[in-house]
């Protein structure tokens, strides 16, 4: 079997994680947790750590790790974080010779305030939005791809574009929807009939489909698109092929440095697999061990597993559909 291409397209960001034991201590009030900043005040940080960011660039290099060919597109500045970005991506042998640089762009660049309890506030400078028409993208490029994986595009019209051109050309789509694609869910909808694998968390499956529990959600959204996982955080995932179910708990209980990037290693590691030909239950094993590597260290790409990592058991069920 070829090494599987997969491209990922979206934005990329410049993430910047902030650490002060001290002054990002979580508040709760009325169940809504926070963190207080006073004002006029400078607080003390233990640490500045600079990474990129981006959900697909996270699953990118998901995808470069495990060896297959990763290629990512997009189109970014020309500005010191466009940079960073790209030389970031270059180091971990992404294909990026798709991505268009103008001076007029600028990616987009976040701030983290980290709490110990790795929850954190993020200050999001959204960057360039990317004309609808898909002019910027190389959609020449989905030619000789196998799979594209899209995960927070952002706009509805430039996702129905590039799905139609992955049909025209034969190739598999993974998508991990947002929020804005999620408020247009007549479109959504429309658009998951030509989905091979939907990915969503339990509040994101319920503005969707029916269903109270995981495996409810999961089975009522195969009648869209024939493979859906639907996660829980730590509370684990439910994932069917229209043929069998597979329930995952935790892959190991770790304390958690930073949530940043956890479920983009989820969905980027089950591809990673399922792409070879693997079964969905070792898919979800992976994407379980990837996810809890990621949350254990600062960063979205920092913790993300390398080819022949030797994996264990965990908490996981597989039943007839």
């Amino acid at each position: 079997m070829s090494v599987p291409v997969i491209v990922t397209i979206g934005k990329a960001t410049q993430d910047v994680f902030l650490l002060s034991s001290k002054s990002f201590e979580p508040h709760e009030h009325k169940g809504v947790l926070y963190e207080q900043l006073p004002l006029g005040q400078k607080l003390d940080l233990d640490e500045v750590i600079f990474t990129t960011g981006g959900n697909v660039t996270n699953a990118a290099v998901t995808f470069a790790r495990q060896g297959l060919h990763s290629k990512y597109i997009w189109a970014i500045g020309t500005d010191v974080a466009s940079q960073t970005i790209l030389d970031d991506l270059d180091t971990e042998g992404i294909d990026t010779s798709s991505v268009v640089q103008d001076e007029s762009y600028r990616s987009s660049y976040s701030v983290i305030l980290l709490a110990s309890s790795g929850e954190r506030t993020i200050l999001n400078y959204h960057g360039t939005a990317l004309p609808d028409d898909g002019h910027l993208i190389d959609m020449s490029a989905l030619a000789s791809a196998d799979w594209v994986y899209l995960s927070g595009l952002g706009d509805m019209t430039l996702l129905e574009l590039i799905v139609s051109h992955c049909i025209e050309h034969s190739v598999k789509i993974m998508l991990n929807p947002a929020g804005s694609e999620l408020r247009e869910m007549d479109k959504l909808k429309t658009l998951l009939e030509d989905v091979e694998v939907l990915i969503v968390n339990k509040e994101e499956a319920r503005q969707i489909v029916e269903g109270q529990t995981l495996e409810e959600l999961a089975r009522h959204a195969t009648n869209y698109c024939p493979v859906v996982i639907v996660s829980d955080g730590p509370n684990g995932a439910v994932a069917t092929d229209s043929r069998t179910v597979v329930t995952a708990g935790m892959y190991d209980n770790v304390p958690v440095v930073d949530r940043t990037g956890g479920g983009d290693a989820f969905g980027s590691g089950f591809l990673s697999y399922f792409s070879q030909g693997q079964s969905l239950k070792d898919s979800i094993i992976f994407a379980s061990a990837n996810s809890t590597s990621v949350v254990g260290q600062v960063g979205a790409k920092a913790g993300i597993l390398h080819r022949g990592t030797t994996l264990h058991d965990m908490p996981i069920t597989e039943k007839d559909f």
